[in-house]
């Protein structure tokens, strides 16, 4: 089923004891699918905007009978700022987000300091932030831009267990010979 959140007065309800993984801007779902296979235990949440990509994605979830995944179509800004509850996600996944690499471009990034502050409110203490990119001056952003961050501090082993699960971007840039980045940070206590 696919959940279209679509106002600040839908919150999509999450079961307080599992563990939550939150995909946003799971595209077509490749490392949505094998995170939920790999963790039928956990509740797995894929994020998008595009409708079609989600439908195609739920097709494939049914087929496979992946009752631990939920699909929602949300704008990631409002997802993490009111559509889903405080403190209920245990790891964010953000790979592979649209770089805008031309100057003029970079105010429509997703990942900045607000975006970041915001992404706090719905993650649990302890919870990991997982971020991909192939664009190394995006890279360098972010590592600038997490420094400044207090609650948020460097993990090395926060995404070890799915170092082999790959985006459909991330395959395809691998097959070009280009290196995808993984950074890796949990929230901690300001």
């Amino acid at each position: 089923m696919i959940h279209v959140l679509t106002n600040t007065y839908h919150l999509h309800p999450v079961p307080a004891a599992a563990r939550v993984e939150l995909d946003m801007g799971c595209g077509k779902g490749r490392f949505t699918l094998a995170l939920a296979q790999r963790y039928p235990e956990r509740v797995v949440l894929g994020s998008d905007v595009m409708f079609g990509r989600l439908r195609r994605l739920e097709a494939k979830r049914e087929k496979l009978g992946l009752d631990n995944l939920s699909l929602l179509r949300a704008e990631s800004g409002q997802l993490v700022s009111f559509q889903l509850p405080p403190a209920s996600v245990d790891r964010l996944h953000l790979l592979c987000p649209d770089p805008w690499p031309k100057a003029r471009h970079q105010v429509r990034r997703l990942v900045c300091t607000e975006f970041l502050c915001r992404l706090r409110r719905i993650l649990k203490p302890g919870a990991i932030l997982h971020l991909s990119t192939d664009h190394r001056p995006y890279y360098d952003d972010w590592l600038q831009l997490l420094a400044a961050v207090p609650f948020y501090q460097p993990s090395t082993e926060g995404i070890d267990d799915i170092r082999d699960l790959k985006t459909d971007f991330e395959l395809q840039w691998n097959a070009m010979g280009k290196e995808v980045n993984h950074l890796c940070y949990r929230v901690v206590d300001e």
